[in-house]
């Protein structure tokens, strides 16, 4: 092996330990941001009043109702009333869940989209994003600032 060939290989080597580091850096960035979403889902609360102001809602992070509040008007509907408001304050606290719940994940998934996959590293490999046969994703990879929209 001559000269040339040695620091050929020496330039590949160092390409790779780069491209190492880099994922190494990014699975760390990604842990933190998946502890942080894990301890702000652990407590995130929606609440939600119904449109009739008869009844105020809580729900926890899986959108469940945690509290039901009647206000003092309550008193003075009948049960159907009730029900209905209830049912509709329930529905928009879980909505509004949903959105918070899109919110806190997102760096998240603004972390795993980053990261090179597979393919990326090793030529001819399945994707570890998706399963075998399935449509590709609607982004393309984006290396300095994540997913881009097609």
């Amino acid at each position: 092996m001559d000269r040339w060939e040695r620091e050929g290989l020496r330039s590949a080597n160092f390409g790779i330990r780069n491209q190492v580091e880099n994922i190494l850096d990014a699975l760390g960035e990604q842990r933190a941001h998946r502890a942080e979403a894990q301890r702000k889902l652990d407590t995130a609360r929606c609440e939600a009043t119904s449109a009739d102001g008869l009844v105020e809602v809580t729900v926890d992070n899986s959108g469940v109702l945690i509290d039901v509040r009647f206000t003092k008007d309550a008193a003075h509907s009948t049960a159907e009333q009730l029900g209905r408001s209830v049912t509709e304050a329930g529905r928009e606290a879980a909505r509004r869940m949903r959105e918070q719940t899109t919110q806190i994940l997102a760096p998240v998934v603004t972390a795993v989209h980053a990261m090179p996959d597979l393919p990326d590293l090793v030529l001819g490999a399945s994707s570890l994003r998706q399963p075998e046969g399935a449509e590709p994703p609607s982004y393309s990879q984006n290396w300095e600032g994540g997913p881009r929209p097609k």
